[in-house]
């Protein structure tokens, strides 16, 4: 393990021969099983296909909280979103708990840009609050599409320099024309920052609101996909029961048979706007070929968490940990330096990304990091990376959102091996424990089957020592609601 010389700071190892821009593209409530040449043939998404060519897709990537806030804070620093007081969707603000690696790339001389979302703190009708020192020097903030910021949204601003009323315009149609979208603004502003000259590395984080709900892509791109030709959300009549058990469990929708809120047309909606993504996450890498930085560049695409799209008859997001909410994309390339064309099945998490880009800079990661670095994997080695990987559920859902008032502030903690994935719903006499192996739909919940109650002990256990070991030193890890 790296040594650490200041709590809260990263130092200086071996420079690296090169030390890499990076360009780190996160979109919003994106799952894992949306991207073509990984395995989905019912969506189009020939960029993202080319960067996976061109790199090393994870196949077995977990976010640390199925919920935005906690998952950003997690992959910002490296560290669990308790560890950091970054569990809820409605923080006040950001709790200063640790720095963000734009933060420790900044001070080791990167010029470090964002356009898009950050959602370190609850912005719900007013301008988030920036960290103390995020280490942007260039900041385009933009939430979502919504018009309800009446000064400080970028997105906006954009649009009116364009002759259009975001608000208006949206409100009218119930969806933004391409040329206007969200998804163009931020790769059109990444786009301006990584061609600008400079004697510096830079990082660029292009943060993406969609495939993130309303289902709402422009019509150029949703009428590219056709419902009926959508696969059908994993389902079966006995997950209403199984989530009417769940029912005093925090979730942002009830349980219903998909065929009743037209699953398949949300579903066909949700691709079109990760297609169109797609085209834009072509042009931020034909920016870097016309600029000659693609193989001086480390690319990242992932997401902070997944989306139900039905599954389990539930849409959106809240205090589950099926694959649809928790597995999310990952891929990772640097021409040259990295393995092309690879898949990997070893389970990482996204804490590995923050000391992965502190290795490739040359700086190593402090000891209070969850994650590590992923680099030995991009090179070629299959090492095992992670035994299990751990998400986080600690009243994620803002109480003050709308349909707080029925929640209950729930707390949930997963662990997942290759095989099996363990629950517990803490302060409720529930858990789950399914058999991925044999039943990687989720349905069948072994919790309560004797001969299953060694692995539950063990996994329990595990889930106990990890907690335990991982309490950051010196520091109360005990998040504050």
């Amino acid at each position: 393990m790296p040594t650490e010389t200041s709590q809260n700071q990263a130092t200086q190892a071996q420079p690296s021969p090169e030390r890499p821009n990076i360009l780190w593209i996160c979109t919003d409530q994106q799952r894992w099983d949306t991207i073509a040449s990984l395995g989905n043939p019912h969506i189009r998404t020939p960029n993202i296909d080319r960067l996976a060519n061109e790199g090393v897709a994870f196949l077995n990537a977990f976010c640390q909280s199925p919920i935005c806030t906690p998952s950003r804070s997690s992959f910002l620093t490296g560290m669990y979103p308790s560890t950091v007081h970054g569990c809820g969707n409605g923080n006040d603000r950001w709790s200063e708990a640790a720095p963000l690696v734009t933060k420790l790339l900044a001070d080791s001389g990167y010029e470090c840009g964002l356009v898009g979302k950050l959602h370190l703190a609850g912005c719900h009708g007013r301008i988030e609050p920036r960290p103390l020192d995020d280490g942007y020097s260039v900041f385009h903030w933009s939430h979502s599409h919504r018009d309800i910021w009446p000064e400080g949204h970028a997105y906006a601003d954009w649009v009116k320099e364009r002759g259009g009323s975001l608000g208006d315009m949206y409100e009218e149609k119930g969806y933004m024309k391409p040329e206007l979208h969200q998804t163009r603004f931020c790769a059109d502003k990444a786009i301006d920052f990584m061609e600008t000259e400079r004697d510096q590395p830079w990082l660029m984080s292009v943060n993406f609101f969609d495939p993130h709900v309303p289902w709402d892509p422009p019509p150029a791109y949703r009428d590219r996909y056709d419902p009926a030709k959508m696969p059908e959300p994993l389902f079966r009549e006995s997950d209403l029961a199984a989530q009417a058990k769940l029912s005093g469990v925090d979730f942002q929708t009830e349980a219903r048979d998909p065929e009743s809120f037209q699953a398949k047309e949300k579903i066909a909606a949700y691709y079109a706007m990760i297609e169109q993504i797609d085209d834009h996450v072509g042009r931020l890498l034909d920016s870097l070929e016309r600029s000659g930085q693609r193989d001086r560049t480390l690319v990242i695409f992932t997401s902070d968490h997944g989306e139900m799209l039905g599954d389990h008859g539930l849409l959106t997001k809240g205090c589950r940990f099926y694959e649809g909410l928790t597995h999310v994309p990952l891929i990772v390339s640097w021409p040259g330096q990295f393995q092309e064309g690879v898949r990997k099945e070893a389970l990482v998490e996204l804490t590995d990304i923050a000391p992965t880009l502190l290795d490739v800079a040359g700086l190593e990661s402090s000891e209070r990091m969850a994650g590590h670095s992923l680099r030995s994997l991009l090179e070629g080695s299959d090492d095992v990376h992670r035994q299990f990987v751990r998400c986080e559920f600690y009243q994620a859902l803002s109480l003050l959102a709308p349909g707080g008032d029925d929640w209950e502030g729930s707390h949930a903690t997963m662990i997942r091996t290759e095989r099996f994935k363990l629950v517990v719903y803490h302060g409720h006499d529930l858990g789950e424990l399914f058999d991925l192996e044999n039943d990687p739909g989720e349905f069948e919940n072994l919790w309560d089957e004797p001969k299953y109650g060694d692995i539950r002990f063990e996994l329990m256990k595990t889930l106990l020592d990890q907690s335990a070991f991982s309490v950051d030193r010196g520091t109360d890890t005990t998040c504050i609601f």
